[in-house]
């Protein structure tokens, strides 16, 4: 799937253009820079307007995995949100989202607990999907004293994290120790096969050469076997029932169309309530990179009106 700038919706066109020059695709090197860039400029980094504070958990091998917490003041009965961040399953840090933590927190009140997820350059499947539900346990387990209500938890996230967000949602379903009200994985990354948007897809910002390498970066040996998981690349699963209601969204040229589409229709088959919506000319994380474009700011309103409508409509109470 060739894309061509004039495919790409006029206000998000230049954007596009800058983008596919200067970053043609991502190289391993490119994400480790990137990483390195992250961590300079990030480190310490915190909101003047949010409440944010680090916490810890300890995973089962004994190594800490820690965790960005930003809330209300004084939260109370608040909708917990794990959000993942995204960047391949390779790059990327929770300081890089305090623009939807203040969303959250500000527009809804909600509580959010960000990971610092092992990345691929690091560590291959299953460490990602183990520390974001690592993650998720400590939410529950520790939802009284962060103000949360246990019953309204919610799962988040964008590009990779979004992919994270069906995993840990499947993982939750499977496992039985912690329920899951509502999920929000945006332009989800879900499928390690080539699908017919990602082969030979050129789009800016993401493309199918960038994906090929950060899903071999993420899975290692098990890259291009029939052994992955479902847990990795939930594509390749079958049933979603029991499943959380769903919102997200997608551009057309966006490589992960079709897999999302799948998603959505799988959903639907099982009869998870989703919402849905595909943005003509968007390219991937366009409403993050074009936020003031007609179709950023719709994009970013769809789904912050799920959002308002699944605080208050969607209740799942925790196992005893």
């Amino acid at each position: 799937m060739k894309v061509k700038l004039k495919q790409l919706d006029k206000q998000v066109r230049f954007s596009g253009a800058v983008l596919k020059t200067v970053l043609p695709h991502y190289t391993k090197g490119l994400f480790q820079g990137a990483n390195g860039f992250l961590r300079i400029f990030m480190r310490g980094r915190k909101p003047k307007d949010l409440c944010a504070k680090h916490f810890t958990t300890t995973r089962p091998d004994g190594t800490k995995l820690k965790l960005l917490v930003c809330s209300p003041k004084n939260p109370t009965n608040a909708v917990g949100v794990l959000w993942l961040h995204g960047g391949g399953f390779a790059m990327g840090t929770p300081e890089q989202d305090f623009s939807h933590y203040k969303l959250f927190v500000k527009k809804f009140g909600c509580v959010t607990v960000a990971p610092y997820y092992r990345l691929s350059t690091k560590a291959t499947y299953p460490a990602q999907t183990e520390d974001c539900y690592l993650a998720l346990l400590w939410l529950k387990n520790h939802a009284k004293e962060l103000g949360v209500n246990d019953s309204q938890l919610f799962v988040a996230g964008n590009s990779a994290g979004g992919g994270l967000t069906v995993a840990t949602c499947l993982m939750a379903r499977d496992r039985k120790d912690v329920s899951v009200a509502f999920q929000l994985p945006l332009y989800p990354m879900l499928d390690d096969r080539d699908t017919s948007t990602n082969k030979d897809n050129d789009a800016p910002n993401w493309n199918t050469k960038s994906n090929r390498l950060a899903w071999k970066m993420y899975l290692g040996d098990l890259y291009q076997t029939e052994n992955v998981p479902v847990y990795a690349s939930p594509a390749r699963c079958q049933d979603f029932s029991g499943m959380p209601p769903c919102c997200t969204f997608i551009g057309d040229v966006d490589p992960f169309l079709q897999e999302t589409i799948e998603y959505v229709e799988k959903l639907k088959k099982a009869g998870v309530d989703i919402t849905f919506k595909v943005y003509k000319g968007g390219f991937h994380a366009f409403e993050l990179i074009c936020p003031q474009s007609d179709i950023g700011k719709d994009a970013t309103k769809f789904y912050c009106d799920a959002i308002e409508n699944a605080i208050a409509t969607r209740f799942a109470p925790q196992p005893k």
